[in-house]
This record gives C-alpha cells, sequence and structure tokens, in this order.
C-alpha cells in the first residue's frame, strides 16, 4: 500500500531501542511505518527512473535544534540592531520564544503586520506585532480593494525556512515595542525589517553563528544515526549520491563529520574526511537558488580538502598551474568524491553524467531556495523536508474524532440555514394565509435561535481545535476549511515531502510511490452519502 493512502494506524515506533532499526537499510526492513515518518507523495515517481539523489544539509540533513540554534542566532541579531545599527539597548534584555513563529506566515512590513493565509490569499489570522487584529479591521486592510493583493516581495516577506522565524519574530517585538514607545524607534516598519535583515546578514558574515555551531555541534544539531544507513542504502542500490549546500567548505566538513563520523564518548570525534565515501559529489558555496539557473557564469573551482585552498577547473576538469611548485599537494585522500566551490547545475550534470533532469531526485527544506527552482526550472524531482510535519500529523490522529465532529456541526448549521431561507422564500408565494405565515414565522424564530446555538458552538469547537495545533496560527497546513498558502507551495513543488529525511531508509529504494486520487467536491459529496 502506497504511503499517502496508508491508513492511519499506529504502530510500533521505528526509534525504539532495537539494536537494528526496522528499515530497509536493515535485515529487518520492510516494516510498517509510524504515521509521523512516513513520505507522502503529490506526484507519482518511480524510484526506479532516479540515477542521482541529491541532497541540501542545513535544515535538511543537518537538524538545527531551536532552542538552541535560533536563540543563539536571534541573540546575535539583537546585539548587531542595537551594538551597529543603534537601536535601543532595552533590546537586550528581551528573550526568544522559539515555538511562537510558524511556516508559511507573511510579513507585511508597510504595517507591521503578520498573516497566514489560504491558497487562494485571503487572509485568515493576522496579527499587528503580538496584537490579534478583529475580522473587521482584516477586512478593511486586506479584503476591500478591488485588485487582489498578490503577498509578494517587496512589499512582503515571507517567511518559508526555519532560518526565518527568529527574525519574524523580532520584528513583532520591535513593532510593539514601537508602537508603546513613541519616538524611542524614529524607523517606520518597512525600514525596521530591512533593518532585521541587515543585522541577520552581519551575523552571517562576521561568522558568529558558525563559529559557536562548529564549537559544539552537539549542542546545536541533532544526531541521527539514520542518515549513514540511508546513504548507503542508497549507493548500494545503484544510485550517486551528491551534496549541494551554500555553507563553505569548513563547516560543511565540520556539520558532515557530525552527522556521519563515528561518536566519541564526549559525542564529538576529530575531524576527517571519511564521510565523503557517502557522496560522488559534494558542492559547496552554491549560492542557491542562482546554482540552478544552467546560464548563471559562476566559476566551478575545486576545493583542497586539507587546506580548504580553491583549485582552477575547467567545467569540472583540474587545471594545471603555471608553475608545478606551487601545485597544493593532495594528499592522502581517496578522491573517489569530488569537492567543489561554486558553479552552476550544468557542471553538476556533467560531473554525473546527467543524460535528463527528471533522473534527479532532490531533497531540501527550503520552498524557493531549493524545491521551487529545482522543480520548476529543471524538472528535477523533489522532496521537501518539513520537520513540522510530524507533531501535526500525529495530533491529525490524536483529534480525529473532533474533526469528524467539526464536520458535523458544519453539516447541520448547512442544513438548519437552509430550511430557513426555504421557508422565508415560501412566505412570498400567494395563498400562504395569515395564520399560515404565523405558524412559519414562529417556526423560523425558533430554527434562527438553533442556529446560533450550533454557530456559536462550531466556532468554539473550531477555535478550540485550532489552539490544540498551534496557540496563535493554528495548523500548519490548513486554514480553516482551505489549504493554507504553505501547503498549497508543497502541493505545487515537492513531489514528496515527509518530516526527515531519513525516512527515505524506511522505503524501498525501488519505490514507485503514488498519490491518492484527487477528488473534486462533487465527488467527495458523492462519496460521503
Amino acid at each position: 500500500m502506497d504511503s499517502k493512502t496508508m491508513p492511519y494506524e499506529k504502530t510500533s515506533s521505528i526509534d525504539g531501542d532495537d539494536k537494528h532499526p526496522h528499515v530497509w537499510s536493515s535485515p529487518e526492513g520492510g516494516q510498517r511505518i509510524d504515521i509521523g515518518k512516513q513520505i507522502f507523495c503529490n506526484r507519482s515517481l518511480n524510484m526506479r527512473s532516479i540515477v542521482a539523489v541529491g541532497f541540501d544539509m542545513d535544515y535538511t540533513l543537518a537538524q538545527y535544534k531551536p532552542d538552541t540554534f535560533e536563540s543563539l542566532a536571534y541573540v546575535g541579531t539583537v546585539k548587531k540592531l542595537v551594538n551597529d545599527l543603534g537601536y535601543p539597548t532595552e533590546l537586550l534584555e528581551w528573550s526568544f520564544d522559539w515555538t511562537y513563529m510558524v511556516r508559511g506566515l507573511v510579513l507585511d512590513k508597510k504595517r507591521g503586520n503578520i498573516l497566514k493565509m489560504d491558497r487562494h490569499k485571503y487572509v485568515k489570522v493576522a496579527y499587528h506585532g503580538f496584537r490579534e487584529l478583529s475580522k473587521e479591521d482584516k477586512v478593511a486592510t486586506y479584503g476591500s480593494t478591488l485588485i487582489r493583493d498578490a503577498f509578494d516581495e517587496p512589499e512582503y516577506a515571507l517567511i518559508d525556512t526555519l532560518f526565518s522565524l527568529a527574525e519574524a519574530y523580532l520584528f513583532a517585538q520591535l513593532v510593539d515595542f514601537k508602537d508603546k514607545n513613541p519616538g524611542k524607534i524614529p524607523a517606520d516598519y518597512s525600514r525596521m525589517y530591512k533593518d532585521v535583515r541587515a543585522a541577520v546578514d552581519l551575523c552571517h558574515r562576521d561568522g558568529t553563528l558558525k563559529k559557536m555551531v562548529a564549537k559544539d555541534p552537539k549542542r546545536y544539531i541533532n544526531e541521527d544515526s539514520s542518515i549513514v544507513p540511508m546513504l548507503k542504502m542508497l549507493r548500494d542500490s545503484g544510485r550517486a549520491t551528491f551534496l549541494v549546500t551554500n555553507s563553505l567548505w569548513d563547516y560543511t566538513n565540520i556539520v558532515m563529520n557530525f552527522l556521519c563520523g563515528p561518536r566519541a564518548v564526549d559525542g564529538c570525534s576529530d575531524l576527517n574526511f571519511d564521510w565523503l565515501q557517502f557522496f560522488d559529489v559534494v558542492i559547496t558555496g552554491s549560492a542557491k537558488p542562482g546554482f540552478f539557473h544552467d546560464e548563471n557564469r559562476a566559476n566551478l573551482f575545486e576545493v583542497d580538502p586539507e587546506s580548504g585552498m580553491l583549485l582552477n577547473t575547467d567545467n569540472g576538469t583540474p587545471m594545471p598551474q603555471v608553475d608545478t611548485a606551487l601545485r597544493l599537494p593532495l594528499k592522502t585522500l581517496d578522491k573517489g568524491c569530488q569537492i567543489f566551490q561554486g558553479g552552476n547545475v550544468g557542471h553538476l550534470h556533467k560531473l554525473l553524467s546527467i543524460e535528463s533532469s527528471s533522473q534527479v531526485l532532490y531533497v531540501g527544506d527550503h520552498i524557493y531556495g531549493d524545491i521551487l527552482r529545482s522543480k520548476k526550472i529543471l524538472g528535477w524531482r523533489t522532496m521537501l523536508v518539513v520537520p513540522e510535519l510530524e507533531k501535526e500529523v500525529e495530533l491529525l490522529w490524536t483529534f480525529r474524532e473532533t474533526r469528524k465532529h467539526l464536520q458535523l456541526l458544519r453539516n447541520k448549521r448547512d442544513h438548519i440555514e437552509d430550511t430557513i431561507h426555504h421557508l422565508q422564500w415560501s412566505m412570498r408565494f400567494d395563498g400562504v394565509n395569515i395564520e399560515n405565515k404565523e405558524e412559519l414565522l414562529a417556526e423560523i424564530a425558533q430554527l434562527q435561535s438553533q442556529q446560533e446555538r450550533v454557530r456559536l458552538s462550531h466556532q468554539e469547537a473550531q477555535r478550540e481545535c485550532h489552539r490544540k495545533f498551534h496557540k496563535v496560527w493554528g495548523q500548519l497546513m490548513k486554514t480553516g476549511y482551505q489549504n493554507s498558502r504553505f501547503a498549497h507551495q508543497v502541493e505545487r513543488f515537492a513531489c514528496l515531502y515527509t518530516s526527515q529525511v531519513t525516512n527515505l531508509s524506511l522505503y524501498s529504494p525501488d519505490k514507485y510511490y503514488r498519490p491518492s486520487e484527487d477528488f473534486m467536491p462533487h465527488e467527495l459529496d458523492i462519496l460521503a452519502s
């Protein structure tokens, strides 16, 4: 049974204390898979047609801990705002709630609002800083124009990566602070957001974040013992594997050593290049999403792993230097894996002998940086990693009866409303005497009272269900009964999506992923009857 149509049954977790997890990369492979670790399919994908599987690193192979890593990013950004951009020193006393923001939100830079909308771009939840906007304010601001707003850059900012959550939270804090302390921050909301982005860029530029992670990877990155078995499984099945990351070589080597290297007692190990055996090509400093444009003329440099120095290449072929005495000594490294910096997708296709873009499956976490461009421009097959999904599907299972109750209440509201409309309309016809009209009016009044009780009951039940997923923003993939904008993007651009990259190791490397059948509303009504 295919992953998307598999019944939502609670099964034994694969994360138990077994010496060998029940995964395809172990002798016990092929067991039923816990719902939170399933791979879900939007478009049919036959793994037999895939010759190369590629991975992003940050937030794909390397899952950062939000309570430590995002807090680190937040503190660094605040310090840059105060020390480099002249913001009030009170900001240094602020703290970061890493559970507050979620992906899929949109920042209205001009108005200082944070929005969640459905797939049709109707705003369903809106906050000004941390103050919720009323329904009337939402309609007045975003629903009363003759031309629909696209909610795109440059007026808006999309919060579609986990890296963006800290800056979104800081922006909300700044909006509240500015409103409550007139004159303390002369910049308008748009300028404040621009300053936050500048402060974030300063943190990355001076290496503040990556230096801290490099000193103690275990504090900031989740360990995952399934990564190596997954990579081995893919390579043993005859696929090429590659890594394309925007991080530079020195940081990439530290993170991949932590993820793939042997563990010492303290959780750390000496740096080496053993992890390279699991890849055919590694491209660092790729500058995605520009990397996915074949016309991008970025040079491709070979990386000497021992020194980190760059060597010129001719589209991946080493170029002899003018003076051979100046050539960097490549020591004892097994040259099975080629390491590069820069370049474009054309270089990668040549290095891996890719004949068709549809032969490549790329796994990433960034809708725009990893998935949209690689899918839309190249035609690569794509898998999106959505860590939040594991908790979401577990909650969907837990509250399945609540959701059925909500549907029943919604149907009851519709039925009562239709009955009222029918009675009101019947009073307009000739032949209805005064006595009948009085009876109809009494029946309508009774139904209207019942309608109001059901409406309030439904509204409260829906609000309570919303809070169970997230106290502010609700379900990641839904806004009310509609798919959220984030869910719509996942559906459009990701062939597959799942909670962790290593969920690939739970399925056969030759699996044929098939989506569930699409249904139009008229089909669902017939099936439900």
